[in-house]
């Protein structure tokens, strides 16, 4: 048995425009037969079944390449971290893994996460226990005393529940990778950028280029690809020069990183949702707001943007992701703004986004040749929507008007089930974000009065 899709519009992901009044048709096993005009279509047989999607515009499934699905739309580092073990969180993640796909997304990497969250998630997926977005999974990041995720004091270290496993010396670093081959990842994240910085503000690598190199030759002699942390300059040079397949943020590029990812191969996921939600939604009682990282962020930004455009221009491939995972990023909340911020902030068409959440993303992902695209021997995984999100990147964004989400051609129906953050994320004792000094009351409340004794 085959099924017929009628399209108001088809959009392949193949190229920059959608035909009008198209037909998909892809057979028991959800394989693509056919995406193309009615006029060349096959005929129907008796046992074939239509769906009608002729009063919307049809387009391959989003995909997100940059998800956290152990974080819980965490708060802290700690809310990440510490206060719900790891059963408790690949339970979570699977709950928000839903909510990705309702959003329209129907795959997504979730690259570096504790123990083995997103392995299970995947792996729970892919057996059929539940239904979910194809999934790309990684182990906890490698790390070194400099780098991300090595944010507790040295004298409580880096707890086993953690996002990150730190090392000290390549031969770890090796190690480790070869423990999170041996339990299946897909992929390996490095936290290439450090901590420190230099006395011009610049920050330096967590790992030399030799370290870098012996990490990334190692994981693909595996097998696997490899994915970096790096805003910095140092950090995204040293990963473009050993060969990262993907490289996150990379804000500080400058025209001898870009070199590098041309020579190399290396793409970007510039991630821009994340750090834009945090310069328009932080509320200035909030301590992110009370420490100015707004208008910290708000200045990389721009200049990430600025350096980031010479990078499009060059021709590096760039990748859609969001950081989903984060209080300020909820998951299936904002994954298709980091394709309005392409057009906005870095000069990308309308289908150019498109096409970069789609045909790009899949060349990254894992079965990358099966998804991303609506051509023969494809798998069936595809969106319809009310309204062209050619026209209106924004429309992507708006739920009300996501009329279909399939996987394989089968019709993925999630409920939309509401839940209270303080029984799923909100742990860390966190009672005041005020000292109560008598100074501090009294520009409050005013002069404190003694209550006077009774008569």
């Amino acid at each position: 048995m085959k099924t017929f899709v009628r399209c108001g519009q088809l959009f392949t992901g193949e190229e920059d425009k959608a035909l009008e009044g198209g037909v998909l048709v892809y057979d028991g096993e959800g394989r693509i037969t056919y995406a193309g005009p009615d006029k060349g279509a096959p005929k129907p047989g008796k046992s074939d079944r239509a769906i009608d999607h002729s009063a919307q515009f049809v387009m391959p499934g989003l995909i997100d390449v940059h998800t956290h699905l152990a974080y819980g739309n965490a708060k802290t580092e700690e809310d990440i971290d510490l206060y719900s073990p790891l059963e408790f969180r690949t339970l979570r993640g699977m709950f928000f893994a839903q909510k990705c796909l309702a959003a329209g997304y129907t795959a997504l990497c979730s690259p570096g996460d504790a123990g083995q969250i997103s392995l299970s998630i995947r792996n729970a997926i892919e057996a059929g226990l539940f239904d979910g977005p194809r999934v790309m999974a990684a182990g906890p990041y490698i790390t070194s005393h400099q780098g991300l995720t090595d944010w507790y004091p040295t004298w409580i270290g880096a707890p086993t529940t953690s996002i990150g496993r730190l090392v000290t010396t390549v031969a770890e670093a090796i190690e480790e990778i070869r423990v999170q081959v041996k339990n299946g990842v897909d992929c390996v994240k490095i936290a290439m950028d450090g901590i420190q910085r230099r006395p011009d503000g610049e920050l330096i690598a967590a790992f030399t280029q030799e370290e870098t190199d012996a990490m990334v030759r190692e994981i693909h002699r595996q097998g696997k690809r490899a994915v970096a942390h790096a805003v910095g300059r140092e950090a995204t040079l040293y990963s473009a020069r050993a060969g990262i397949d993907l490289i996150f943020h990379g804000f500080f590029s400058d025209g001898e990183c870009i070199a590098a990812m041309k020579k190399s191969g290396s793409m970007l996921c510039p991630t821009l949702t994340q750090p834009k939600n945090v310069i328009e939604f932080t509320q200035p009682h909030e301590p992110a707001g009370q420490k100015g990282r707004p208008d910290a962020t708000r200045r990389r930004y721009e200049i990430g943007c600025a350096n980031l455009k010479k990078a499009v221009k060059a021709g590096i491939p760039f990748l859609t992701g969001t950081d989903s995972g984060f209080a300020v990023t909820p998951y299936g909340e904002w994954h298709a703004r980091e394709l309005e911020l392409f057009v906005d902030d870095l000069g990308f068409s309308n289908a150019g986004a498109l096409r970069a959440a789609t045909q790009v993303n899949a060349r990254f992902m894992s079965r990358g040749d099966e998804i991303g695209v609506l051509a023969p021997g494809r798998l069936a995984d595809f969106t319809a929507w009310d309204g062209s999100p050619l026209a209106d990147i924004g429309i992507l964004q708006d739920r009300r008007r996501l009329r279909g989400v399939y996987l394989a051609g089968r019709e993925m129906k999630i409920e939309d089930r509401p839940y209270d953050p303080r029984q799923v994320t909100d742990f860390s004792l966190n009672n005041w974000t005020d000292l109560y000094t008598q100074a501090r009351v009294a520009e409050l409340r005013g002069p404190r009065r003694r209550l006077e004794a009774a008569e």
